[in-house]
């Protein structure tokens, strides 16, 4: 059985196995702690009457065992049998542990104001800056309702799938996420629902799946479209990789939000509101760790 404490001193294997450094740790632990004494829930989801403690017969002897619990299984996503042996516990106890424990991550990251706002009109971004954003998806286990299927099945990736836009800052922070919608939807579409207000004089960069897409008062930089029976022009090529080469960087920040295998693999877990939930967090945990370790250019 492991925990905290046998992964502590050894930082190759707590950064492999949760994604953060000891440091990165300690600074979220914090947060997750005052997260912890504020959760009005019980481990069964009931009502919590009286102050969270933790028992002697508890799988967990620390708080830290708990973020480091909840830390490697969204960072590995094995299976609830293989993670609750992982940590001596039964696959239904993980079960347990493992959706009484993710909205107090989410709740610890927020206090650190790392996780991405979800509705554009709480954006707080006051200078003018350059922007990407981009669509992700993520593949989930084929609905058993047919209009589910039909409404889910991406015809770019083949697979039933869920999607997002991210937007991100210079600094390749996730600034804001949109909802969670079905994998059939464009990305543009689910642009245009979101209502972007980025600050006035603003440059934002987007590849050719937002084609028609714009913001007001904003600059669109997007690679030229080849024509149909026509090649680019050399000007028009040299743009495009110029403009490559800075959008790069969105695809880079998406890498980083997947090192967590639970944005990364199908989705296993039906619970409602889980598959959005997770991408909250992983793109929190992903900014969390910039704050560490910047960007390099």
């Amino acid at each position: 059985m492991t925990n905290f404490a046998k992964v502590a001193s050894k930082p190759n294997e707590l950064l492999s196995m949760t994604g953060y450094t000891l440091d990165e740790f300690n600074a979220l632990l914090r947060s997750f702690e005052e997260a912890c004494l504020e959760c009005n829930q019980t481990l069964e989801g009931k009502e919590r009457v009286n102050k969270p403690i933790i028992y002697r017969n508890s799988p967990f002897s620390s708080i830290a065992d708990q973020l480091f619990f909840i830390l490697t299984y969204t960072k590995q996503y094995a299976t609830q049998t293989m993670h609750g042996q992982l940590f001596g516990i039964s696959q239904p106890k993980a079960n347990l542990w493992i959706h009484y424990l993710m909205p107090i991550l989410s709740s610890a990251l927020d206090k650190r104001k790392v996780l991405p706002i979800r509705d554009m009109q709480e954006l707080d971004e006051k200078e003018a800056s350059l922007y990407a954003h981009d669509g992700t998806e993520r593949m989930i286990q084929r609905p058993k309702n047919n209009a589910k299927q039909k409404e889910h099945y991406s015809g770019k990736k083949k697979a039933h799938t869920v999607k997002n836009n991210v937007l991100t800052n210079s600094n390749c922070e996730v600034i804001f996420l949109t909802p969670t919608v079905e994998g059939r939807k464009h990305d543009k579409k689910l642009a245009d629902e979101s209502w972007y207000r980025l600050p006035e004089g603003s440059a934002l960069l987007q590849d050719t799946g937002f084609q028609g897409f714009s913001a007001e008062n904003v600059l669109i930089l997007q690679p030229a479209k080849k024509p149909r029976g026509k090649n680019l022009s050399l000007e028009q090529k040299v743009v495009n990789r110029g403009i490559s080469k800075i959008r790069i960087r969105i695809e880079h920040v998406i890498s980083g939000i997947k090192r967590y295998r639970i944005v990364k693999d199908k989705c296993r877990n039906w619970l409602k509101g889980f598959t959005d939930l997770v991408m909250a967090i992983a793109c929190g945990l992903h900014n969390l760790r910039l704050r560490f370790r910047p960007w390099k250019e």
